[in-house]
């Protein structure tokens, strides 16, 4: 419990040791062909001083390096003992090693643990792959990382995997808008969440979650709410974006606008948690919470957003 309220973080990332993103696409492949590794250190170097400047910012701790990895099985433990420590009653991780990896992951802890499914649409046997993720390895949600993905992603090529999403009864969260940390994503051909647009249309029975509050496209992100009443949004991470954001844009403001927008029922708290030692990013519960109370929302619409919402969604007993 945090200020009264049970709280379920519905957007985390497994710290493992295994590559985070197979079988999600071919993007990040077709960059790291086209630039060279000294290249592509420079812009690593270039970009450097703004991640420093975040993590000051919030006076977060400096992420272990892949040599500290203490193992799957410890993060795992340490993931659970975060949980207890923060009051959290359960954690989404929305990737984690790929579907097989994750599902084991779950599985060591089940009842704090739920994992999504990533892996392409794309893939030539992404619905027999999506189908035996939730029907057999247990994992309970899907999630797409689209400006990782090459092919536009309403192509009705994908159809088939939405279909399957519908029949399997589990929401889809897909990342839109500027991806990772600074010198990260900002333009591809899907980065606009307006591009769901058609695909939210034709499967109005699957609920499409756009994370980030639409990750400086929020704009477009309201209007695809707006059109579409099964998309909803998550609130995860630090979203730094405000700061380029057009205006005095700030979370405050956003939960605002989309409070207003699509009420309650359809804004999810996320946290965007992965590596150790920070662990659970309390700051950005605490920040969210401030800023619904400062808003007067009733408690029970808060209550919604920081756990009810995401306990409907992925099946968590309250």
């Amino acid at each position: 419990m945090y200020e009264g309220f049970e709280v379920i973080d519905f957007h985390a990332h497994f710290p493992t040791d295994r590559p985070w993103f197979p079988d999600m696409g071919d993007t990040m492949q077709l960059y790291t062909e086209q630039v060279s590794a000294a290249r592509r250190r420079l812009i690593q170097q270039q970009s450097q001083p703004y991640q420093e400047q975040w993590r000051r910012m919030w006076n977060f701790p400096q992420a272990e390096g892949k040599d500290d990895h203490p193992g799957d099985r410890e993060q795992a433990r340490r993931w659970v003992a975060e949980l207890d420590r923060c009051g959290i009653r359960a954690i989404g991780f929305v990737t984690g090693g790929g579907n097989e990896h994750l599902a084991e992951v779950c599985s060591w802890h089940p009842d704090r643990f739920v994992g999504f499914a990533h892996h392409s649409p794309f893939l030539p046997d992404a619905v027999a792959r999506l189908e035996r993720a939730v029907t057999e390895l247990g994992l309970r949600a899907y999630k797409l990382l689209a400006p990782n993905i090459e092919e536009p992603i309403e192509d009705p090529a994908a159809f088939p995997v939405w279909e399957k999403c519908a029949e399997l009864g589990i929401p889809v969260l897909i990342h839109f808008g500027i991806q990772g940390g600074a010198g990260g994503i900002a333009w591809h051909q899907n980065i606009n969440p307006l591009k769901l647009h058609n695909v939210a249309k034709a499967f109005p029975e699957v609920t499409f979650v756009i994370p980030h509050f639409g990750c400086a496209w929020e704009r477009e992100t309201l209007q695809l709410c707006w059109a579409c009443p099964n998309v909803s949004i998550d609130t995860s991470g630090s979203n730094q974006w405000i700061r380029w954001a057009p205006g005095e844009v700030t979370v405050k403001y956003l939960f605002r606008k989309y409070y207003e927008t699509i009420g309650p029922e359809r804004i999810i708290f996320g946290s965007d948690s992965s590596w150790f030692p920070r662990g659970f990013a309390f700051r950005y519960l605490q920040d969210q919470v401030r800023d619904c109370l400062d808003l007067n929302l009733p408690d029970v619409h808060i209550q919604q957003i920081v756990a009810g919402n995401a306990a409907r969604l992925l099946k968590i007993d309250l």
